[in-house]
């Protein structure tokens, strides 16, 4: 209880993290640590106690953890997050007379004074906890108020552990100051924090010039899995409408054969709970998320909130979508483009109930089928509200569903769209080519406020995106590109097989649309495992499979160099003493070298301290001493190492090994 306010004396302020005053959540993943801080303090001299406390948000019992002194009226404390849902946290904080009078009697003791009348009010602290205790604990602190008045041993149990932690579980709580807001806390799996994605188009998995299928997707899942993928995204696998569809290359002039663009979502077979019929039926869905899931997969499906003209919600429901002064439904634009195969949706309808209910169960109804992940397009194209209501719902029953933002938008709605409940986001990555432009953003990302509540999955290519980099660099390119997505990331995800077969052929020159793009048109590829920089792609996998430094980010950290063409940086989870030192030349074309200057402490080195970096790409070996160390990187054979750092120890045999 906090009791009268003239008595709560202690301050709570400076609370971290908390976004945006508590408004909304931070995240972490099941069993990750919270590290909370606070200024903490009261008035005159007296001892506190302070306390982090925690609790699911369905219970009404709180877990409390003792915070410790950092200096400075600032406090800390942790706890590992439970188990997937929403909690709340909060802090704590009273006056300590128990702990203060301890110190009290150590310092008489020390000065050599007499400890008798010091020794009375600990009896008195002592018999008054007893009253507040119950059954066996209330008689030994009965027993310690009889025997702590005694000169010769009061001190000494004073002093015990045992007084101690029952007069820490009895304290008097009268003037408890509680901070003023219960702060939540969003717990999600495993995968939202660490999660390797494969995109593909289900009707480009078959045979040159047929039709794929969701069974042929099947088909691909051992090679998916063998690459070490653990998401299979698959853009819309709806109907696609007739009216305005678009040819290859996104000509308004398409053949009675051409598919059309997924995204132009609706026909007369259906809308966004249907399967296209060329792609099989919900059945076949069911057998895929099945199968992946035996392969270790999640299939994340695309929540495109958009209707093609032939949409049945056209039909049906025509006060769901704005309308011009002559009657017609406004189409998509972006002017000077615009998108006659498809519909926005009006989100500020009268009928808004009913326009946000039967998206709800949309999703609600592809959860049902197993689907737990998805991929969400143009998100900040809809109203904030509405994603902070259906995300809300959807993890109120279904705690462990992923929603990834495909949001390439100013950074603040991108983090914004994160507060609001998104699970993962896209980012920059695919235009933060520099060294100085990789370090400032990625060290915004890993080191200040936005780690709380933004998780970046980085992807080097989308079918939206082909960089310039790419379409130039060839291999050396493609292969850095994604060394620093599946390092700098913990999650991260290509575009495939477009990405690992290096397809860098764009529509016309200074455009990041692919030449014969397979938003528009079926493509035949090359599913040779041998094929391309597969084996690339599939050793950075096995290494962050094996690897916990690289499962997160915000051990995140940038080493200097003397060339401005080789970033350096490294992870470490020291907890499991497995530390990943990253080295990529950022020219695709020439040879770099030069030192790396590393910042030894963020490896677990000491000055002076000899080492071994194993390069985990090449196989190569190297030691190092101090913090000074040469590096040669040659595009044409590999444009990244990948170090595994071994610290060098001495064995009981006196002999040295790296460990």
């Amino acid at each position: 209880m906090t009791g009268p306010a003239e008595r709560r004396r202690v301050v709570i302020g400076g609370v971290g993290p908390e976004i945006d005053g508590g408004r909304f959540a931070i995240k972490r993943i099941a069993g990750e640590g919270v590290h909370v801080e606070a200024d903490v303090f009261t008035d005159g001299h007296d001892r506190l106690r302070c306390v982090l406390r925690h609790r699911p948000e369905s219970s009404p019992e709180w877990t409390e953890v003792e915070m410790r002194s950092l200096g400075n009226d600032r406090w800390a404390g942790g706890f590992a997050a439970g188990a997937t849902g929403r909690h709340r946290y909060g802090i704590v904080a009273w006056i300590d007379p128990f702990g203060a009078w301890a110190e009290r009697l150590a310092a008489r003791l020390a000065a050599g004074q007499d400890p008798g009348s010091e020794l009375l009010v600990g009896q008195r602290m002592v018999s008054d906890a007893a009253g507040r205790a119950s059954g066996a604990d209330a008689a030994t602190l009965r027993e310690c108020a009889r025997k702590i008045a005694d000169p010769v041993g009061g001190p000494g149990l004073a002093a015990s552990e045992d007084l101690t932690r029952l007069m820490r579980e009895y304290d008097d709580r009268t003037g408890t100051s509680i901070y003023e807001k219960e702060l939540p806390l969003v717990v999600d799996r495993e995968r939202a924090r660490f999660s390797a994605w494969y995109e593909m188009f289900p009707r480009s998995a078959g045979q040159p010039e047929r039709h794929g299928t969701l069974a042929d997707v099947v088909t691909r899942l051992p090679l998916i899995a063998r690459m070490g993928f653990d998401v299979l995204y698959l853009p819309p696998i709806h109907p696609i409408g007739d009216a305005h569809r678009r040819g290859p290359n996104n000509t308004g002039t398409p053949s009675a054969s051409d598919v059309g663009s997924p995204w132009a979502i609706g026909a007369s077979t259906g809308g966004h709970d249907a399967v296209h019929p060329r792609l099989g039926t919900i059945d076949d869905l069911r057998d895929l998320v099945a199968a992946a899931a035996r392969a270790g997969i999640d299939v994340a499906l695309d929540l495109a909130f958009q209707c093609s003209p032939d949409h049945p919600y056209v039909r049906e429901h025509p006060e769901w979508f704005r309308h011009r002064p002559d009657g017609t439904i406004q189409n998509a634009e972006n002017p000077p483009k615009r998108y006659l195969d498809i519909y926005p949706f009006d989100f500020d309808t009268e009928d808004r109930r009913g326009l946000w209910g039967e998206l709800l169960r949309v999703v609600r109804f592809w959860i049902a089928q197993g689907i737990r992940v998805f991929r969400v397009d143009n998100p900040h194209t809809k109203p904030f509200a509405f994603w902070e209501w259906l995300i809300g719902e959807v993890k109120t029953r279904e705690p462990d569903v992923i929603f990834l933002s495909e949001a390439f938008t100013r950074p603040k709605v991108m983090y914004h769209l994160a507060k609001l409940g998104f699970t993962q986001s896209y980012t920059y990555f695919a235009w933060r080519n520099t060294k100085a432009e990789i370090v400032a953003y990625f060290t915004e990302l890993a080191q200040t406020d936005v780690r709380d509540h933004f998780r970046a999955n980085l992807w080097p290519n989308t079918p939206d995106i082909l960089t310039e980099q790419l379409q130039y660099g060839g291999r050396a390119a493609f292969i850095a590109r994604l060394t620093l997505a599946a390092t700098l990331g913990a999650s991260y995800g290509i575009y495939g097989p477009a990405f690992e077969l290096g397809e860098s052929r764009a529509v016309r020159h200074g455009s990041e649309e692919y030449l014969d793009s397979e938003k528009y048109q079926i493509r035949a590829w090359d599913w040779d495992e041998r094929a391309g920089i597969r084996d690339i792609v599939t050793r950075l996998n096995h290494i962050r499979r094996e690897h916990p430094a690289l499962q997160g980010d915000r051990s995140l950290r940038f080493h200097h160099t003397d060339s401005d063409m080789i970033v350096a940086y490294s992870k470490r989870d020291a907890e499991r003493g497995d530390t990943v030192l990253v080295v990529v030349n950022l020219d695709p074309h020439h040879t770099q070298a030069g030192f790396v200057d590393l910042a030894l402490a963020d490896l677990g080195l000491g000055t002076g301290d000899s080492f071994q970096v194993h390069d985990l790409l090449s196989g190569g070996r190297y030691l190092w001493r101090g913090s000074r160390n040469y590096v040669e990187l040659d595009p044409r054979t590999l444009p990244a190492h990948v170090f595994a750092v071994r610290r060098k120890v001495r064995t009981e045999r006196d002999f040295d090994y790296y460990e």
